[in-house]
């Protein structure tokens, strides 16, 4: 009789059939959030490898050396070729002769 009227009073409280289940969900979600946002801050925690990170620091490129790199391009001669899709021939559709491409491999 007792489990009868429990769930009697869950079915008619709607205190009990939406709001217990929404605060479980909220304050469950902030302890778990928590959990996954502490992985970021461990992460910067950990050491590199010493022979890494001179390996890193011997490779210095930056965004100005690649821009004196490609600074005096021209690309006034460029065209735009769209790429195949998986069913399509590439060669056949930009423009190459597959046969060329066959003697030249040969």
């Amino acid at each position: 009789m007792f489990p009868q009227a429990v769930m009697r009073a869950f079915r008619k409280n709607k205190t009990l059939r939406y709001g217990v289940p929404m605060l479980l969900l909220v304050v469950g979600g902030s302890f778990g959030l928590r959990e996954f946002s502490q992985i970021r801050y461990d992460a910067v925690k950990i050491k590199i490898d010493p022979e890494l990170e001179k390996k890193l620091k011997m490779n210095k490129v930056s965004l100005e050396s690649e821009y004196e790199k490609i600074k005096d391009s021209t690309f006034d001669d460029w065209k735009n070729i769209r790429g195949p899709r998986p069913w399509e021939d590439p060669d056949l559709l930009q423009g190459r002769n597959p046969e060329i491409l066959k003697t030249k491999t040969t």
